[in-house]
């Protein structure tokens, strides 16, 4: 069983309802992610606790998203730069909607 410890303690979600939960305005972000971006964010929301952490591996995400290796890592890569996303392998966190919208 994998360890799972809090990447980011000032940022965990407070989740309303469900651990599924996206908040409204994210909406906001949608026109500025890509469509691998988005598919990758989604799957990690639906995928993760209350505290917005999952440890799928990069292969059965990608292959359950039908992304290749490059698609993946682009789409990681920019949810970490765009501050949605924590990743110190094996976890993933997903993280509280940033103030701003950063890159």
């Amino acid at each position: 069983m994998i360890h799972k410890e809090i990447l980011n303690p000032r940022r965990i979600r407070k989740i309303n309802g469900s651990f599924a939960f996206i908040e409204h305005r994210f909406r906001g972000w949608i026109k500025y992610l890509s469509p691998e971006e988005l598919l990758l964010y989604f799957f990690l929301v639906l995928a993760s606790d209350e505290q917005g952490l999952s440890y799928y591996s990069s292969e059965t995400i990608g292959s359950r998203l039908q992304l290749n290796p490059e698609q993946y890592r682009r789409a990681l890569n920019g949810l970490i730069t765009r501050d949605l996303l924590a990743f110190q392998e094996p976890l993933f966190q997903v993280l509280s909607l940033p103030e701003r919208r950063s890159a």
